[in-house]
């Protein structure tokens, strides 16, 4: 008897490019690797960029555990200006400001930001309010006012500061929202807050460094360039 062809299982690594959705990626990669159940560990906006966990087959299950695993972003922060979205997407609302923050003063009030801190998530999220997504509600005018929750920030680093842009590394926990913290430093400054562009770079061990990109995704996905679930500590 002919060997039954197994389909692919396993987790690929995928740099989301901007403009995508989370589930568009996860549409193409499923139809690559001819329609086997195919699901994300971790959405990201489509103006975001960055590693995708796209968990294939029998992989699937392992999806929950690895969205509790910490994140790695890269972000710039507009201070100059507040949006609707806390991101480039949404209607500006510009902040004038005598004179910009010093650096150490942006400094210091990044310190406020690490450890386990209380964030209101952004309205236009996947939050679900009564049923409904928070972004839906927030499209049709009626924004819901999201409750506080507790989430942790391990580290922010400070690359660069040239106002009105602050250029971050951040290591968090899951269920941080980064463009809350853009929203929330201009609200500690006086100034306005959102984020310019936001990458993430890495999911616990895996990086976007190893995934494979628009253009170097394969047309059929097989076993071949899977990786395995790492096994739970």
């Amino acid at each position: 008897m002919p060997s039954q062809i197994q389909s692919p299982s396993g987790l690929l690594l995928f740099d989301k490019p901007l403009g995508w959705s989370s589930m568009k990626a996860v549409a193409v990669i499923r139809r690559c690797a001819g329609g086997v159940r195919t699901g994300h560990a971790g959405t990201l906006d489509p103006l975001a960029t960055g590693l995708l966990v796209i968990a294939l087959g029998g992989a699937t299950r392992s999806i929950e555990r690895i969205m509790g695993d910490d994140k790695r972003y890269l972000t710039e922060i507009d201070l100059a200006a507040f949006t609707s979205t806390d991101d480039r997407e949404g209607e500006r609302m510009e902040i004038a400001v005598t004179e910009p923050p010093a650096l150490a003063r942006v400094a210091e009030a990044l310190r406020g930001f690490v450890g386990t801190i209380r964030q209101r998530p952004p309205a236009f999220s996947a939050i679900k309010v009564a049923g409904r997504r928070a972004y839906r509600m927030a499209r049709r005018g009626d924004a819901p006012t999201l409750p506080e929750r507790p989430v942790t920030v391990h580290a922010i680093e400070l690359l660069r500061y040239d106002y009105p842009i602050v250029t971050l590394a951040i290591h968090c926990g899951k269920g941080t929202y980064i463009r809350s913290i853009a929203r929330d430093l201009g609200a500690a400054l006086g100034t306005g807050g959102h984020c310019a562009s936001i990458r993430r770079t890495a999911i616990g061990s895996f990086t976007v460094e190893d995934a494979f990109t628009e253009r170097t995704l394969p047309g059929t996905i097989g076993q071949a360039g899977l990786r395995p679930v790492p096994r739970a500590d």
